[in-house]
């Protein structure tokens, strides 16, 4: 089988008769007075997505783009440029308008290019031409027709795949040469139903670094489709939730996401950096429960979230961030870790060739405890047990969060009840964490579905977690 290298270069470099003496005579030039680092990316991507609602196909599209962004580095300032044309002359441009933004001082010598990089988290294929278009639009409406046959209930169905396949060469002023080939599938579906007129939805899906026929392995499109339709059969007998402090029980897996937000930003580098995360300083400092232990881990076979090099040619790897409750660690692309004198930890990313690197999650999770979760649920006089979450906002400065409940019960007298409506948990993330006093054995990650946005960037993530018992958290809901 082709190397990643070569499949990268072939798709990058040799069409547009590139090679890597241009990418030095680049360097020669982007590495004028004062520039300490420069790197070159380059990508090819190509996106695919099926949409289908009602039983009618509404979408269809299919894109191709490509580019490369040129980055300049002086101490804390950044010079960056790119384009969508991958050629000599576009290189050369791109080189000078981004030194031209931080030059000043003497000039570094580029190192020779080096290519090491031969992890394979993930194969080197492209999921688009995986499944002919034919048996894309079956699926859908496979799935419509499942949904629909299962409960009279349902009023509308909405079902989705969407592919894509990264290409990717990181050229680095210190002599790192590194590639990349990404694919990535993802299938969605939401269910509406509707009863007495009250109408309620559910929605659900996965996916992952695959193709689509391991998409569609174990009938998972089908399980999903079914989980969808709970979800909204559950909502149509909700009440509204109750309001107060209360413990509240979270489920695993997905819920996840509450902790990528209140949490797991606050541990990005850039925001330590700076001294605007309400985590900044304080290293080594107890921020959390005895036994919370929080990593981010981007080296997962065939996780969302994972990568085999970052967007900076740095091999992912487990960064554990808060160690038995103790702050032990952040996530560093370059150019945080060097002003913050660490090392970095394989989490630069970028949305594309057109955006800034940035310190960003891979897949972050909280690692299982010893406790049963169903201990958890009897423990509880009367409280809240949360299994899906919506959306949510999260202020990085202080750590508060509101985030709403999409699928949650009442606890009454150590048993779950009646499904409610309209729940949302308020509070501040490192007081969360302290709150935190028992946590299950049965961690689970995601399905595949997370997205997470920063500075207007865009990039896929996973998150994930065991069940946690947190007490004393405010849930804001209709009834007092």
């Amino acid at each position: 089988m082709e190397s990643t290298w070569s499949l990268a270069q072939n798709q990058l470099l040799v069409p547009t008769g590139l090679d890597e003496r241009a990418l030095e005579r680049t360097f020669n030039t982007l590495l004028g007075p004062g520039v300490e680092f420069g790197d070159l990316y380059f990508q090819h991507a190509r996106r695919e997505s099926w949409s289908l609602e009602d039983g009618i196909v509404k979408d269809a599209s299919h894109s191709i783009d490509q580019g490369v962004g040129v980055r300049a580095i002086s101490g804390e300032k950044t010079g960056f440029a790119y384009s969508d044309d991958i050629n000599a002359q576009a290189l050369l441009k791109s080189a000078n308008s981004a030194r031209a933004i931080v030059r000043s001082g003497a000039s570094v010598a580029p190192q020779a290019l080096t290519n090491a990089n031969d992890r394979k988290l993930y194969p080197a294929i492209d999921p688009v031409t995986s499944l002919d278009n034919a048996d894309k639009v079956a699926l859908l409406q496979k799935i419509d027709k499942l949904i629909r046959a299962a409960d009279p209930r349902v009023q509308q169905v909405s079902v989705s795949l969407i592919s894509a396949l990264d290409t990717i060469i990181i050229a680095r002023s210190d002599g790192v040469l590194a590639s990349d080939v990404r694919p990535m599938v993802r299938f969605n579906v939401q269910v509406i139903v509707e009863q007495n007129g009250r109408r309620e939805s559910g929605y659900t899906g996965g996916g992952g670094r695959y193709d689509y026929p391991q998409l569609l392995a174990s009938d998972k499109p089908e399980k999903w489709a079914r989980d969808a339709l709970r979800q909204a059969l559950v909502n149509l007998e909700a009440v509204p939730a109750p309001a107060g402090v209360m413990p509240v029980v979270l489920g695993s897996g997905w819920p996840g996401v509450l902790l990528h937000e209140a949490v797991g930003h606050g541990l990005e580098g850039d925001f330590n950096r700076k001294g605007t995360s309400t985590y900044a300083g304080r290293m080594g400092q107890q921020v959390a429960s005895k036994g919370v232990t929080i990593v981010d881990n981007g080296n997962i076979e065939g996780r969302r979230g994972s990568l085999n090099v970052d967007d900076e040619g740095t091999p992912t790897q487990e960064t554990v961030l808060i160690e038995d409750g103790k702050l032990v660690g952040y996530m560093q692309d370059t150019m945080n870790a060097r002003l913050m004198g660490m090392k970095p930890t394989g989490n630069g990313r970028r949305e594309s060739f057109a955006h800034m690197t940035m310190p960003r999650m891979t897949n972050t999770y909280m690692l299982a405890g010893q406790d049963d979760p169903e201990e958890m649920i009897r423990s509880v006089k009367k409280g809240l047990y949360a299994v899906n979450f919506g959306g949510g906002q999260v202020d990085i400065t202080n750590g508060k969060y509101v985030f709403s409940a999409t699928e949650a019960y009442l606890i009454e007298d150590g048993k779950i009840t009646t499904p409610v409506k309209g729940a949302t948990l308020i509070g501040n993330g490192p007081q969360t964490m302290q709150q935190v006093k028992m946590i299950g054995h049965d961690l689970a990650l995601d399905e595949g579905v997370g997205v997470c946005g920063k500075d207007g960037q865009s990039v896929p993530v996973g998150v994930g977690q065991p069940s946690l018992l947190i007490e004393g958290l405010t849930v804001g809901g209709t009834q007092a």
